[in-house]
């Protein structure tokens, strides 16, 4: 059973930073599409970064380009969102999601993917 479970979320103020962990347990697929999104109350959820684990390519959102980081983590089977620069617009709930497989560009498309993770609360002050 997959499983996917985030970690890191927190409140801070404009310009600050915070480390996001997303724990993958299970096999999803010898290589997938991960990702994380976040989504604002009343809005919809929208992909940030993405990583393809077959090629190690990753893929960003325009918007959050030069601020958000995308890696994998010290433990096995784990994905980092490094997060700087941080805006009152920032504040939302952040996901990690799987897709068994390659989605090219798709990797925005919410909808595309299987397994999804609880969510983290980011808030941001100003």
């Amino acid at each position: 059973q997959v499983q996917l479970v985030e970690s890191g979320g927190g409140s801070v103020e404009t310009g600050g930073s915070l480390r996001l962990s997303c724990a993958v347990s299970g096999y999803i697929s010898r290589s997938a599409c991960i990702a994380w999104f976040h989504q604002a109350p009343g809005k919809e959820r929208e992909g940030l970064l993405g990583i393809y684990t077959g090629d190690g390519s990753t893929y960003h959102n325009p918007s959050v380009a030069g601020r958000f980081i995308i890696s994998k983590g010290d433990a096995k089977n784990s994905l980092i969102l490094q997060m700087n620069n941080l805006k009152p617009e920032d504040t939302a709930t952040y996901y990690c999601a799987a897709y068994p497989g390659y989605l090219g560009s798709r990797w925005l498309d919410p909808r595309a993917y299987y397994y999804w993770g609880q969510g983290t609360q980011v808030t941001v002050s100003y």
